[in-house]
């Protein structure tokens, strides 16, 4: 085995190829889980603001099984369970086609959509009530009050959780590797298996997430800035 640390091993050629391959991966499946995600989560609120108990209910039953289950088990039930479910000429259709990615998406969106909901929740129900009524006492309306008064409220209370919960989105399509994806962890073992530059191949893993994740927050830092900036005007 070599020793010797040798970083531009697997910064060239067909291994710098793979390792960008799977970064470019990594950032298109957060970002396509993440849209599916938001919009999920935005209809769980509606749902739950609707004020229907029994339709509260099924909301909260999917919040606390997409929490409480492990990322990785939801993975591997929608990729390898619910085939299963399907009939023998659809999981003959679907073995021509590479489900990976769509299982992989679907997989994190929806987990993803049980904390972006809670979220969201939180930051509207730290607004006080009487809020709302005042707005619509001055003649605001419902909707005009929802856009001018609830929603940016709501939407500065729950930021920090949605950056929070967006860098764990990001960092949980690592999972996906388990199931054949090739996103950065899985470019990153296949590069140590060709080199055997374990501490090079994962070195330079290390520092991608970092990097990404450090962004990612930073740029959740400005963006909250700058909806302060424009509520306080």
């Amino acid at each position: 085995m070599t020793s010797k640390f040798d970083l531009s091993a697997i910064l060239q050629g067909e291994y710098a190829e793979l390792i960008v391959k799977g970064i470019e991966t990594t950032l298109q499946l957060a970002l396509v889980a993440w849209c599916l995600a938001m919009a999920i989560a935005l209809l769980l609120v509606s749902i739950r603001l609707t004020g229907n108990k029994y339709a509260e209910r099924l909301v909260a039953g999917y919040v606390s099984y997409h929490r409480n289950v492990p990322t990785l088990v939801q993975l591997m039930l929608w990729y390898f369970g619910i085939p299963t479910l399907l009939s023998e000429s659809t999981q003959i259709w679907l073995a021509n086609y590479s489900t990976e990615y769509l299982f992989s998406v679907i997989a994190l969106g929806l987990c993803q959509a049980a904390y972006f909901s809670e979220d969201i929740r939180s930051g509207l129900r730290a607004i006080p009530a009487g809020q709302v009524e005042a707005s619509l006492a001055l003649g605001l309306g419902y909707v005009r009050s929802m856009r001018y008064v609830i929603l940016p409220q709501g939407v500065r209370n729950c930021l920090p959780s949605l950056i929070n919960h967006t860098v764990l989105l990001f960092k949980n399509t690592s999972l996906v590797m388990a199931i054949g994806v090739v996103e950065l962890t899985y470019a990153t073992r296949e590069v140590e298996n060709y080199t055997f530059r374990t501490f090079e191949a994962y070195l330079v893993a290390t520092v991608v997430y970092l990097a990404i994740s450090l962004m990612l927050m930073g740029l959740g830092a400005l963006l909250a800035r700058q909806f302060s900036k424009a509520m306080a005007r």
